[in-house]
């Protein structure tokens, strides 16, 4: 079995390279006028620089999996803002995509919390529309239509979750095709769990982005052994491996919270129960110490006997 591990968007090893710099709309209004799309054109420039020095680190240190910042560009979504963040910047998206696609890493992206299609108002729908085109823009913008996934979760139950599961199909479906066919849906840790999100990824034919934190802080009735199989399934559509969310609690009190780093002995069980699937794998790591912590899962899975590292942040485990 083999298992790839990557981590979200920041590499803190790095000095000063947030990808995620900000221009808040509060500021933007206080700029004079002249002057407001020079500061929108500069940290959106600073922070696509950023996201290639994390490509380069990834590259540098073989780490193939890598979620991009959704905040790149700043304001995009803002209706009183709304601006052109391709043109100005087109051969540096370009440059990203090609190193990507060159050494075949990984990539996606992961809308806030706010991009819903459970709410019962109309706006709140229309705005997650407006959200998942600035990310299919990102994507398209770098040539990785055909490589890279956009990542939601359902949303919130609003009290009545079969009456709200029947409504995030219905807004689901108003979602382009195009930007539709490259997204995934993930289990909640409060609402939505893995065998409900897992029935709506078969409905809606998208894969099931499967986060064991999560589940576990929000289990379903069905084993594992039979849920993983039939999750997996849902990857064959778009040819991809399985990729699985990965992060342990912070503690017995803050369990739903993410740990600095990850706790080898909390996926344990996970990681058996692939080995008697037969499945390789892809972790994305979504602990605070982000890139520090995959690579020091990776050294801690490495001391078990069995397991090989053949990469950066690949293993092999007989």
């Amino acid at each position: 079995m083999i298992i790839r591990l990557g981590y979200v968007s920041t590499a803190i090893s790095l000095w000063d390279a947030s990808p995620s710099k900000a221009l808040t709309f509060a500021r933007f209004g206080q700029l004079p006028e002249e002057v407001r799309y020079e500061k929108l054109l500069s940290v959106t420039y600073q922070n696509l620089l950023n996201t290639e020095r994390m490509i380069h680190y990834n590259i540098a240190h073989d780490i193939p999996l890598y979620r991009f910042s959704s905040s790149i560009a700043p304001l995009a979504t803002h209706p009183e803002v709304k601006w052109d963040f391709v043109t100005p910047f087109r051969e540096k998206w370009l440059e990203i995509g090609a190193l990507v696609k060159k050494h075949e890493l990984r990539t996606s992206f992961h809308p806030n919390q706010y991009t819903l299609f459970t709410s019962p108002r109309e706006e709140v729908t229309a705005n997650a529309i407006i959200d998942m085109e600035y990310h299919y823009g990102m994507i398209e913008a770098m040539g990785l239509e055909n490589n890279a996934l956009i990542n939601i979760h359902i949303g919130g139950a609003y009290g009545n979750k079969e009456e709200t599961i029947l409504r995030f199909h219905e807004s689901f479906a108003k979602l382009p095709p195009h930007i539709k066919a490259i997204t995934t849906l993930e289990n909640d840790d409060k609402t939505y769990n893995s065998e409900e999100t897992l029935k709506a990824c078969k409905k809606e034919d998208v894969p099931f982005m499967f986060d064991y934190h999560h589940h576990m802080a929000n289990l379903c009735e069905e084993p594992l052994e039979k849920l993983l199989p039939e999750g997996f399934a849902t990857w064959e559509r778009i040819g991809m491996k399985p990729k699985i969310h990965i992060s342990s609690p912070k503690s017995e009190k803050a369990y739903r919270s993410h740990a600095d780093y990850v706790d080898p002995d909390f996926i344990l069980p996970l990681i058996h129960i692939l080995r008697s699937i037969g499945q390789d794998i892809d972790f994305m790591i979504e602990a605070k110490e982000k890139d520090k912590a995959a690579l020091k899962l990776v050294e801690d899975l490495t001391k078990i006997r069995g397991v090989k590292r053949i990469g950066g942040a690949v293993l092999e485990w007989k």
